[in-house]
């Protein structure tokens, strides 16, 4: 399964804000209100639903939705400190976010978004990195998250031959059947090239192997070690959602990446990872 390398390639710095810059409040103080300490809460400050005090905004208040209060508290809500998020490609996405005759907003219960879960297990006593992906699902009058797919290299080494369309040296013969299938034996005495044998589409389901994996005893839980989120909401654009811990305005949960995709480019993502049609 390919991994998000093409994701890590576009970050810049930004401007900074003063800690005693937001409204009435200084020092400290102002550090605790800035923060974006939630998931939900960024997607309120996103949407223009919440000021930086953390006080909800609705309908009828002169800010809700406000375009340019928006776009001051979006300002806010990028890691300033990221080595590739271009000062440019910050404006673009801002600017397309709040586009005045159609203006992006992010809904927590729909498509387009999904979490990844870097864990630990333990595998046969073995200590080991998987990652998690998953998605927001209905469930009759409420919402849950559930494991979508699953990254493990060890899986993922069992079927290096895959992608190997040249080789010429493992199939069944066209005739078989008139021989009922008997030289299968061909194919199942090496087990590490029998995926060789299989048709041309076929990709393996490591969901399944990892439940097989738990269920049998191999693998056990250790810990979560990293969350972060992708987000495909905006119009022709992608953003990383990332926790950062300090003791600044700058902190919390934050835009880390920003990438302009279209929108093939998404529901392939969305698919590849997380199995989201």
């Amino acid at each position: 399964m390919r991994r998000f390398t093409w994701m890590m390639a576009l970050w810049l710095p930004i401007a900074c804000f003063s800690q005693g810059s937001i409204g009435s409040l200084t020092g400290d103080e102002s550090v605790f209100y800035a923060q974006t300490k939630q998931v939900n809460q960024f997607f309120l400050r996103f949407n223009g639903e919440e000021d930086v005090q953390g006080k909800r905004m609705y309908p009828g208040n002169p800010a809700y939705h406000d375009l340019k209060t928006r776009k001051k508290y979006l300002n806010m809500l990028f890691d300033n400190s990221s080595p590739v998020i271009s000062s440019d490609a910050k404006f673009v996405f801002i600017d397309d976010a709040l586009n005045k005759k159609n203006p992006a907003f992010l809904d927590f219960y729909s498509k387009g978004w999904f979490a990844e879960v870097a864990t630990s297990f333990l595998y046969k006593k073995e200590k080991v990195d998987i990652i998690l992906y998953l998605k927001i699902e209905k469930q009759h009058d409420g919402y849950k998250w559930v494991i979508s797919n699953v990254f493990f290299d060890r899986f993922n080494s069992w079927f290096v031959h895959l992608n190997d369309t040249a080789n010429l040296k493992y199939f069944i013969h066209p005739m078989s059947h008139e021989l009922d299938f008997m030289n299968l034996h061909k194919a199942f005495r090496e087990p590490e090239n029998l995926d060789y044998y299989f048709e041309k589409e076929y990709q393996p389901d490591m969901t399944a192997m990892f439940v097989m994996e738990m269920k049998t005893g191999n693998l056990s839980f250790v810990a979560v070690n990293n969350v972060k989120f992708h987000i495909f909401q905006v119009p022709n654009w992608y953003f990383e959602l990332s926790w950062f811990n300090r003791n600044n305005v700058n902190s919390g949960w934050l835009i880390s990446n920003v990438i302009r995709v279209n929108d093939k480019e998404k529901r392939d993502l969305m698919r590849n990872y997380t199995h989201f049609n």
